[in-house]
């Protein structure tokens, strides 16, 4: 069995993925883009040390920030993890908000050489940016690299994702939601205990070593950071920033994996989230038999 754990940020899906990975003897794989890099931890909320001991994770800090990591890479990496866990017989958990990684890996997506040429001169760096965000949520590139803009929608033209791609493998797909208000004001807490667990000092660290690193450079929580180091900005305007882009791609990630995959959504109870996770776990064993 392999199951899609998806939704927006903050909405409780590394909690929900240990507990059911433990009762399906399952094991986890990444699908956010940002956790395949080393050290961006506290800025990607990445499963502790301590909850990988729980359960086995797979292509997390895989890569360090000076290489090139792209959705191809990832769709190779995640199918060889994908053939080594069915050999172990064991049922798989992807968890992450990054909607292309995840139909790259599961869909039959074919990669072409950038062929067929094309025209962007019409479009102002907004609207290309604009147009790169529909297509990809997750894109992380800067609104300003209009050079890069246009290769990845060149990129993305390219290679569609259909509706009618056909899965490689079966999946199950399951979706977190909850109320607006709850979840943005998730979001702003978590992003307030980011920076109490030392957020600036990871940015400042990364930086030191690599400060033209892709991710550190386009990843919510890191690029917002540069400013207030540099001294151009004040902290409250710096938290208040990471919290208003964390809420907007959230939002691009609801609409995301509305639009691209079949999700059977749950609705989180915040009061009582053993409740959330007994009713997904039942629902995951009854589609199982």
């Amino acid at each position: 069995m392999i199951v899609l754990i998806v939704g927006p940020t903050g909405a409780g899906k590394t909690k929900l993925s240990l507990e059911l990975a433990k009762r399906f003897n399952a094991e986890i794989i990444n699908a956010d883009s940002m956790q395949v890099y080393k050290g961006y931890d506290i800025g990607t909320a990445k499963v502790t040390e301590e909850e990988q001991k729980q359960v086995p994770h797979h292509l997390l800090d895989i890569v360090s920030d000076e290489e090139e990591y792209s959705v191809y890479d990832y769709q190779k990496d995640a199918r060889k993890v994908i053939e080594q866990l069915e050999k172990k017989q064991k049922n798989i958990f992807f968890v992450g908000g990054s909607g292309l990684y995840l139909r790259a890996a599961l869909y039959d997506y074919q990669f072409q050489k950038e062929q067929k040429k094309y025209d962007f001169s019409k479009y102002t760096d907004e609207e290309l940016y604009d147009k790169v965000m529909k297509m990809d949520p997750s894109c992380k590139i800067h609104p300003n690299n209009r050079r890069r803009l246009e290769r990845h929608l060149v990129h993305l033209e390219e290679n569609k994702f259909s509706k009618n791609a056909k899965p490689v493998y079966p999946f199950i797909v399951v979706g977190l939601t909850t109320d607006k208000n709850i979840l943005y004001d998730r979001i702003n807490k978590r992003v307030q205990e980011m920076i109490n667990d030392g957020l600036i000092e990871e940015v400042q660290k990364l930086y030191e070593k690599n400060p033209l690193a892709k991710p550190l450079q386009t990843g919510i929580g890191y690029k917002e950071v540069l400013p207030f180091l540099r001294g151009k900005i004040s902290k409250e305007e710096m938290i208040d920033t990471i919290q208003k882009n964390s809420r907007h791609y959230a939002k691009r990630q609801y609409t995301f994996f509305r639009h691209q995959f079949d999700v059977s959504w749950f609705s989180v109870n915040n009061d009582n989230f053993q409740e959330t996770i007994e009713e997904i776990y039942n629902f995951l064993k009854e589609r199982n038999n």
